[in-house]
Order: C-alpha cells, then structure tokens, then sequence
C-alpha cells in the first residue's frame, strides 16, 4: 500500500490585491501556515509521497520568510517530496529551484522531458517534468508510457485537461495511454475529486486556500492511497479562511438591513465574503452603513448592490394591449382571491407574465 499526500498551486507569496494592505500581508503570513499544515498532515497520515503538483510559489519573485518556511516545513515531512514546477513557478537557472535551500528529501524535476525516480523500497516509480518556461504548448505525457512492470507508477505534472491551451494540454486519451497507476495534477484550482482515463486514475486537488471570488467555498489538498490496482482518495480541508458569496434578496423585506440580517450565516468571522443585494427594494440600501456593520461578522467584506426600485405590479392594466389584458384579468382574480396565499401565486404570475411579455413577446392589438 502506498500512501500519498497530493497539493498543487498554493501560489505562496500571492499579492492579495483586493485587500488593504495590513490584510494582504497577513494572508500571505497565512499561506506559508499552510506549509506546516501540509507537513503535520504528512506526518499524521504516516504518508509514503508527497506530490506538489506546480505553482507552489505566485511568482519568481519570494519573500526571504517564505523561503525559510518552505525549506523548514518540507524538511521534518518524514517521507520523499517530489515537485513539478508549473506557469507561475517555472523552473529557470535563477529561481528559488534552483537555490541550495532545498532538503535531502525533496526531489525538483527540472525538465520538460519527463524524469523517473525508481524508489525500490516503496516498489514504486515517482515520474514528473517541469515548466521551464511561462507557457508550454506541448503535452508533457507526448511520447510517454510506464512500463508494464508489476510496479507503482506515478507522475507529478503541472497540466490542463481538455483544453489546448498553453499551460501543458492533456487530453484523456494521453492520460489512459500513459500506463500510470495515479497522475498528480495541478493548474486547475477547484478540487476534481478522483477521476480516471482507462486504467489511469488522475485528480486535480485544487488550490489549499482561496485568494479571490473564483476560489469559494473548502480548499485543500488530497490524501491518496494505491492499494493494488486499486486507488482511493479523500479530500482533507487546509485553509484557515474561506471565500464565499451571499446573494440576499430584499423583495418583501421591510428593510436591507432586516434582510441582510436575516441572511446572515454563522461562524463566518475568519471568511471573506461578497454579499449581493438582489430582488426589489423599497428603499435604496445605505451600502457604506451595511458594510460597516458587517465588519464584525467577517473577516473582510464587500456588497454589490444589484437590486432595483420595486415597482407597481399592476401599473401597465390599464394599457390597450395584450400586457394591459393579461394585468387586468389577473388583478381582478387577485381582488377576488381567497387568502394571502393564493394572491402571493397570483403576484408571482403577474411577474413571470410581464417578464415574457416585455421580452418582445406583446404584440399590439
């Protein structure tokens, strides 16, 4: 049995942009927690491998402390580390790669020619090749297949999937050629779950920490075991801090606040969220006194308002078309209806019809 631990795209000294300045520093202070993390959880889980699958690091460009935590963090992991830098983190003769830091345990391909590693203890073979340059438009699996040798064969690449771009195309057909037991990708930052291509299993992990609006929700990394021929995986969340976006719909309430407050989640006071304001309003929302109020509830907050003005339902009855007849048959079922129930359905009508309508669907008469 063989026990991996697979992460991918931690983008290490990532700018934070859209946070003030004292945040963004602490996020970054955030991420390089995540590398012990990473090792805690190797050291947990007793794991043989672990596989980073590319852009480790957001750029050439790393903080001295970063450098340290990563050399410390990957150093006291109790097992083999195998890197493939990616389009953020490509390896060149002048980037942190290439440096002296790196422990006696962790292996760095360095190549776009797929490397092997035979670890005959393990009964398993680590291959892997590296972004040399920002872009690379050629599948790092063209050419390659493992030999059918009765051992473990697993690859560490930085690649796309379906799509044949410039950051290291993978088809799935590449992927069932291969002759690999597990393919550990990065690139792709939302965890893919374990998928497989003939007899290839291959997964995304997905980033361990969102830094934006595009990365909600639970982040981390993969926990991999290859028993035979036969491949398990379960996700184990890392980040500190989530992304998340809330849409609250003020139509019906008395107030934004009253409905903001109403929509509110629980223990979100270490998350980043975007709330939306949707639906009809009577007033327009104080948006500066509602993120200031906020403020408490998150760790940092923005709202988007994307409401509009309610407005009169039965305004355009009165019209001679076929708007002004659908409205006036309605509104006098309406006046005429039973309970409070039935003149909510009446309403709801009322909009989807004049939504269809006003799209070009009211011919005049």
């Amino acid at each position: 049995m063989l026990k991996i631990i697979h992460g991918a795209d931690f983008h290490l000294d990532a700018p934070f942009a859209a946070l003030p300045p004292e945040q963004a520093a602490q996020r970054r202070a955030e991420q390089r927690q995540l590398l012990d993390r990473l090792a805690d959880l190797a050291v947990e889980r007793r794991a043989d491998l672990v596989l980073l699958s590319g852009d480790l690091l957001d750029s050439g460009e790393t903080y001295y402390e970063t450098a340290q935590a990563l050399s410390r963090a990957l150093g006291r992991i109790p097992a083999l580390v195998f890197i493939a830098p990616g389009n953020h983190d490509f390896y060149q003769a002048r980037s942190l790669y290439a440096g002296k830091l790196w422990p006696d345990n962790v292996h760095i391909f360095t190549s776009v020619a797929v490397e092997s590693v035979e670890l005959p203890g393990l009964g398993c073979v680590v291959h892997g090749a590296a972004f040399t340059t920002p872009r690379a438009d050629r599948s790092p699996l063209l050419g390659f297949r493992a030999p059918a040798d009765g051992k473990i064969h697993v690859m560490v690449l930085h690649g796309d999937v379906d799509n044949a771009g410039r950051y290291g195309p993978l088809s799935r057909e590449d992927i069932a050629a291969s002759g690999l037991t597990y393919l550990a990708l990065g690139h792709v930052h939302t965890c893919s779950g374990l998928q497989k291509a003939g007899e290839t299993w291959w997964a995304y992990p997905g980033c361990p920490q969102g830094r934006g609006f595009d990365e909600l929700g639970d982040k981390g990394v993969l926990a991999v075991t290859v028993d035979g021929g036969q491949v398990s995986g379960e996700f184990v969340p890392l980040a500190g801090r989530r992304y998340g976006v809330l849409p609250v719909d003020l139509t019906g309430a008395a107030s934004p606040e009253e409905a903001v407050r109403a929509a509110l989640p629980g223990g979100t006071e270490r998350d980043v969220y975007r709330v939306v304001l949707t639906g009809q309003r009577e007033e327009a929302p104080d948006l500066a006194a509602l993120e200031e109020g906020l403020k408490a509830r998150f760790y940092h907050v923005e709202l988007r308002d994307e409401s509009r003005p309610r407005r009169d339902l039965w305004a355009r009855a009165g019209e001679d078309n076929l708007t002004g007849l659908f409205l006036r048959q309605l509104r006098e079922q309406w006046e005429g209806a039973a309970d409070g129930q039935e003149r909510a359905l009446l309403e709801q009508a009322a909009r989807f019809g004049l939504a269809a309508l006003e799209n070009g669907e009211d011919p005049c008469l």
